[in-house]
């Protein structure tokens, strides 16, 4: 399952998560899957697409970053499959058809 992962950093934190990065990388626990990363022009924001089955690995990522940012996790999917859904609600034929 994709989530999105919207971080923003504690104000002037953002050196420092950078630095913990660098010296500890992403302290990703087994299962938990970084994809890509994007971050906001006023650096004080970090979307992270991730991956996983199981959603409870994110306690474990979100404990390991303390008070550098305030995290929010979103399931999502692709925009594709919504579209196909969507359509095939209304009964017309999707892409997969």
């Amino acid at each position: 399952m994709l989530f999105m992962v919207v971080e923003r950093f504690a104000p002037g934190k953002a050196t420092e998560v950078y630095r913990v990065a660098r010296e500890r990388g992403r302290m990703l626990p087994d299962g938990l899957i970084y994809i890509d990363s994007w971050v906001s022009a006023a650096l004080d924001v970090c979307f992270q697409l991730m991956e996983t089955e199981d959603p409870v690995l994110f306690q474990e990522w979100v404990a390991n970053w303390g008070d550098l940012a305030d995290i929010e996790i979103v399931p999502v999917a692709h925009s594709k499959s919504t579209s196909n859904l969507m359509a095939r609600l209304d009964g017309l034929p999707t892409d997969d058809d």
